[in-house]
């Protein structure tokens, strides 16, 4: 099992799917973690809970990451009740299962999503990154998509920010390495989460979905957090700026 005892983690979106998947991972394998929630507290109580069964310290905070505020007090929180932080896992975002073709679809939907899940990214990097460098170094994944790299038609607003994310880590990588802080991207195809089941009501859509997996099935939400885990441990202390594919060979790209 990869150690990642003595560390502190932030998570945000860390109460469900693939952050709560990551949250309890992370705490498994060591980690004090603190992770943030938008709405639902009972879904956070409960991850904190499970996590916690590890021994380590586990901790939930309500933020909306959309405002650069909360992401500010999201971080110094983290900071102050963990003492340091050596881990940031950016992947709190929205889907929207409803079509929405270009010609329809409002300012408004577009705003919100670029709200959602690219400005909350760049919130808690940007609060995140001067702890990183007065403590001499961390790791930081940004969490984004298939939908980034090959497109999706109509949904073409989430796209853009999940494309945006893989540029925008990218850059951070190289930007802060002489810091040593080691950014990476991890990119999910489907996944068994509450977004893929709403996505999932489209039968037809399902199949063919389905259909371009070789595997046959999605992923798991603990097959994601573990390339994850992977990303932040002592096993990839020189991968950096690279996006890791966790998409059941979906979608093969280098």
């Amino acid at each position: 099992m990869i150690s990642l005892a003595g560390k502190a983690a932030l998570v945000t979106g860390g109460s469900r799917g693939i952050g709560a998947a990551t949250v309890k991972m992370f705490a498994q394998a060591g980690a004090d973690v603190v992770f943030n929630y938008h709405q639902n507290r009972e879904a956070a109580a409960q991850v904190e809970q499970e996590a916690r069964k590890h021994g380590t310290r586990v901790e939930s905070f309500k933020a909306d990451l959309g405002k650069t505020e909360d992401a500010r007090k999201l971080v110094e929180n983290a900071r102050a009740r963990l003492g340091r932080l050596d881990i940031l896992v950016a992947n709190a975002g929205i889907w929207n299962h409803e079509d929405a073709p270009i010609e329809k679809m409002s300012e408004r939907e577009w705003d919100e999503m670029i709200r959602v899940n690219l400005k909350s990214v760049y919130s808690t990097v940007h609060f995140v990154v001067p702890h990183m460098i007065a403590q001499g170094g961390g790791r930081i994944v940004t969490v984004s998509s298939v939908a980034g790299q090959r497109g999706t038609p109509f949904h073409t607003h989430y796209a853009a920010t999940k494309g945006a994310m893989i540029s925008f880590s990218k850059g951070l990588a190289l930007e802060l390495a002489r810091h040593n802080i080691l950014v990476n991207c991890v990119a999910p195809g489907f996944v068994d989460t509450d977004i893929w089941k709403n996505a999932a009501k489209d039968k037809k859509k399902f199949k063919q979905w389905l259909a371009s997996y070789p595997l046959k099935r999605v992923a798991t939400p603990e097959e994601v957090a573990g390339p994850i885990l992977f990303a932040v441990s002592d096993l990839a202390t020189f991968v950096t700026a690279e996006v890791i594919n966790v998409n059941g060979g979906s979608f093969p790209c280098g």
